[in-house]
């Protein structure tokens, strides 16, 4: 069929779920539906910026449901976090297939698949794999029995106890085993109580409650689904492992795709340390007859080979005592795995399988470690919140074991191999260009140099009044911002939270950050204060969408993905400017290698990342054309610094002011005006 025809097909049924749900195009829309039409049709791949409110899920979900349903292969839609995918999966697909129902020459089958250790697992909670094996997260022996065995006038005393219970209780009954699905949801601690990983899992072909199975029903729906919803992580473990955890896909979409080359990049860093050995010890000696004491000397002369190892980057690799421990390491790894083989009778044994899961996982590490001088791939050593990929930094204990790190410096070669070749791509974010230049990003995701597959880049605009709709205020007059929150800061954001009353989204640098401004401010308004790590994501995001004066406090899981238009997000708070910090390792290197290359690495690496997040954020507020709202940030360097100019031209073009005063009597008659309509 012509391209033209094919075009005109997407853009007709565009027009027919519009009508539908009540709506009318909105500008670009329509010229993202027909670039993504193209794209598909000619196999050549898109990069497409389309800005806040230009309706760009159902501008690439419409020609992906033309495409799947005349392919015999599912179509993919990648995203940046579990939020956004819960909001595909959610909201945007279930409207739009209802209001497309008519013009659909038959119903379209849609999967979502997550990582293994998003499900519950059946084994684990029936008994099949024993407790965590950290003693924070395990009952005392009173909850244990009482979980087990419940007494008739007893249960869990502890907060742990009681989450778990519950989440037994709700494996009885869920259809999916999707923690996403479990509200309210639960802590991280108490999930690790009823799911495994996916090296930790038996296998479909060893674990003996296979056929009831989550994740698995999950990844057999996604192999005949039209249409299937995942998240970067996966294809990170398809482009890298050349692991089947995806269906044989002909199209992909990859949404929010700023943030694809930092999500491959972290799903495939490894962590070494002389407790992460231990840890395999320990677990090998209590589920296996494996003999572990070469491991365990082994790890004795890996921690003191890094004894008073500065954190950092380590240009140079391993030094000569380094390498031997961590030879060393590898070849009583080796050992240690062969021994412990499951034997005729016990292919089932989860004990087993988390011991040998952490054993290869140290193994692994070890051969990446040794293998970096030629495989192009960072190391650093780091310490106990030292560092802290999305979350931030905070002071290093300089005492604690150092840990080795490592991760490529770039991820192009691999994504253009298990990516590009063989699929059709679309990538696309609200911020994918820098300036008007596709390049950059392109070139960072192996699009550029020889070799390099066709693409095309555009940018369909956004069709809201930002000067109109939203205000930027920078806090010009607070310090410049120091390690973890100022007094100074705290009394801004009161200040602001107060005027606003409520309904803010506040956006930090650090989990720490987050978690001190919600400690520090909980008693001093009259309204709630969520905060990341307290619930699920969805769960969270769900209530504070629900309530017009609830806060939400988190770090980079909330920077993009959260789309919550109206009166219950009117505040955008964010503590700092998003610099990676002056010695992350990766991005040093990065930096050095733009540096050796004639360029500014700082504008290259450090200001362009903090941009991109900056307008990520920023793009919170403003979600419908009814929105009304501010942007407050609370870093004077935006306002005072020579790179200021920089970072604000990547932000949507906002009113803006310094004034605190003018900032507060804008809040508190937006807040007035809430009020007034209620």
């Amino acid at each position: 069929m012509p391209r033209k025809d094919t075009a005109g097909e997407v853009l007709d049924l565009l027009q027919t779920a519009v009508t539908a749900m009540g709506g009318q195009q909105r500008p670009g829309q329509q010229q993202m539906a027909r670039e993504v039409a193209e794209s598909i049709d000619s196999g050549r791949h898109l990069l497409v910026q389309a800005g806040t409110g230009t309706g760009k899920s159902l501008a690439y979900l419409v020609p992906l449901i033309h495409h799947a349903l005349k392919s015999s292969k599912p179509a993919l839609v990648s995203t940046a976090t579990l939020a956004l995918q819960a909001q595909i999966v959610g909201r945007d697909v279930p409207r739009l297939l209802a209001a497309l129902k008519p013009k659909l020459s038959r119903d379209v089958d849609v999967a979502l698949l997550k990582g293994r250790s998003n499900y519950v697992c059946v084994h684990k909670t029936g008994g099949g794999f024993p407790d965590d094996d950290d003693p924070g997260a395990l009952f005392t022996l009173g909850e244990e029995k009482a979980v087990s065995h419940p007494a008739p006038a007893a249960g869990p005393t502890s907060a742990l106890g009681r989450e778990v219970v519950r989440l037994r209780d709700w494996a009885e009954e869920t259809e999916t085993g999707d923690r996403d699905e479990l509200l309210p949801g639960v802590s991280d601690r108490a999930w690790r109580q009823v799911s495994v990983t996916a090296m930790e899992c038996l296998g479909a072909q060893r674990c003996p409650v296979a056929e009831h199975c989550f994740s698995e029903q999950a990844r057999a729906k996604a192999a005949v689904a039209d249409l299937v919803i995942t998240n970067h992580a996966m294809l990170a473990i398809s482009a890298f492992e050349g692991l089947a955890v995806l269906p044989d896909y002909d199209v992909v979409v990859i949404d929010e795709a700023h943030e694809l080359q930092d999500r491959v990049t972290g799903a495939v860093t490894g962590q070494l340390s002389g407790s992460v050995i231990s840890a395999a010890v320990t677990a090998a000696r209590k589920h296996t007859s494996a003999s572990v004491e070469e491991l365990a000397a082994a790890g004795r002369a890996f921690d003191s080979s890094v004894e008073g190892l500065p954190a950092g980057l380590m240009p140079s690799g391993l030094n000569e005592e380094q390498q031997l421990a961590v030879f060393r390491v590898r070849e009583a790894c080796r050992v240690a795995l062969s021994d412990s083989k499951p034997e005729g009778g016990d292919a089932g044994d989860g004990g087993r399988q988390m011991a040998r899961s952490r054993l290869l996982a140290v193994l692994e590490l070890c051969e990446r470690l040794l293998e970096a001088p030629d495989s192009g791939e960072v190391l650093w050593s780091s310490r106990p919140s030292t560092f802290s990929p999305g979350e931030g930094y905070s002071p290093a204990d300089d005492s604690a074991p150092a840990t080795l790190n490592i991760a490529p410096i770039s991820v192009a070669g691999r994504l253009r191999d298990g990516l590009f070749d063989g699929h059709t791509v679309v990538l696309t974010s609200a911020t994918l260009a820098i300036g008007t230049e596709f390049g950059p990003v392109a070139g960072g995701l192996g699009l550029s140099g020889a070799g390099a597959p066709e693409w095309t880049g555009t940018d369909v605009g956004s069709p809201f009044d930002y000067p109109r709709q939203g205000v930027l205020y920078v806090a010009k007059d607070l310090p410049k911002p120091d390690r973890g929150t100022s007094p100074a800061q705290l009394e801004e954001l009161e200040a602001l939270l107060k005027a606003s009353g409520g309904a803010a989204l506040g956006l930090f640098s650090s989990r720490r950050a987050a978690e001190d401004a919600a400690a520090a401010l909980r008693d001093k308004v009259d309204f709630p204060i969520l905060c990341q790590g307290e619930s699920s994501m969805s769960a969270l995001v769900k209530e504070f969408a629900e309530d017009d004066a609830t806060c939400l406090f988190g770090t980079m899981s909330l920077w993009q993905g959260v789309d919550v238009p109206g009166e219950a997000c009117r505040l955008v708070v964010i503590d700092r400017i998003p610099f990676p910090r002056p010695d992350d390792p990766l991005m040093t290197a990065r930096t050095r290698a733009v540096a050796k290359a004639g360029g500014n690495g700082f504008m290259s690496v450090s200001a362009t990342h903090a941009a991109v997040r900056l307008a990520q954020g920023a793009g919170r507020l403003i979600r419908a054309a009814g929105d009304r709202g501010m942007v407050a940030v609370l870093d004077s360097r935006l306002a005072t610094a020579r790179y200021g100019g920089f970072l604000r031209a990547a932000l949507p073009p906002f009113w803006s002011t310094t004034d605190r005063s003018v900032a507060l009597g804008i809040l508190e008659r937006l807040n007035a005006g809430q009020r007034a309509e209620a």
